[in-house]
């Protein structure tokens, strides 16, 4: 069906790798009525997203990574971001089961329960992105040392830290990145009423 408040006049990919580079020609509704002129916009094709900030209620501490990031590269800081587990979700695969396999991949954990924290563009001025966020319940007791996949370039090292600590990362600028800020915002909110319900679970299996 035809969108009245959109319409695509041209439609071209300017380049195809990892990522697809689409210029689009459009016209769209105006909030004063009618439409506007012809517009060029280029969107970035990257498919959703699955991140997961992976935490354990007993030790009250979340598990995060460590990588390099090239968009970071001129940061004076270093190109070394801390991070959440996330991936690209392949066709077949819904949300949750990436962050499952991500979580194993790049953390060396294993999620008991999965919780849906909320799901949202990435960056919707260039690009159709949704990122689908989750807190992951994992025992951090073993989670440690490098990770990733050498066929895909990845070096990843587990970083295990307080909430508390986490928590202060944010307000001190040493968490930088947006997934990872957005997660621990949620988890900031949400921290008592969640721990105390995955403690009295754990408590009460068998």
């Amino acid at each position: 069906m035809k969108d009245p408040d959109l319409e695509i006049l041209e439609r071209t990919v300017c380049y195809q790798g990892f990522y697809r580079l689409q210029r689009l020609r459009l016209r769209h509704r105006l909030f004063a009525g009618g439409m506007s002129p012809p517009l060029v916009r280029e969107v970035v094709d990257k498919g959703d997203v699955a991140g997961v900030l992976l935490y354990d209620p007993r030790r009250d501490e979340v598990v995060m990574i460590e990588q390099f990031r090239v968009g970071a590269h001129a940061d004076p800081r270093g190109p070394w971001l801390l991070e959440i587990v996330a991936g690209l979700i392949e066709p077949g695969e819904t949300a949750a089961e990436v962050a499952q396999r991500e979580a194993a991949e790049e953390a060396g954990c294993t999620i008991g329960d999965l919780l849906p924290m909320t799901s949202f563009y990435t960056s919707p001025g260039q690009t159709a992105q949704r990122t689908h966020l989750f807190l992951g319940r994992v025992d951090s007791t073993s989670a440690c040392g490098i990770h990733g996949l050498a066929d895909e370039g990845e070096d990843i090292r587990v970083v295990c830290l307080p909430v508390v600590d986490a928590l202060a990362r944010v307000d001190n600028g040493g968490i930088d990145s947006a997934w990872p800020l957005i997660a621990l915002f949620w988890l900031a909110r949400h921290h008592r009423r969640v721990r105390q319900q995955w403690l009295s679970t754990a408590c009460c299996a068998p």
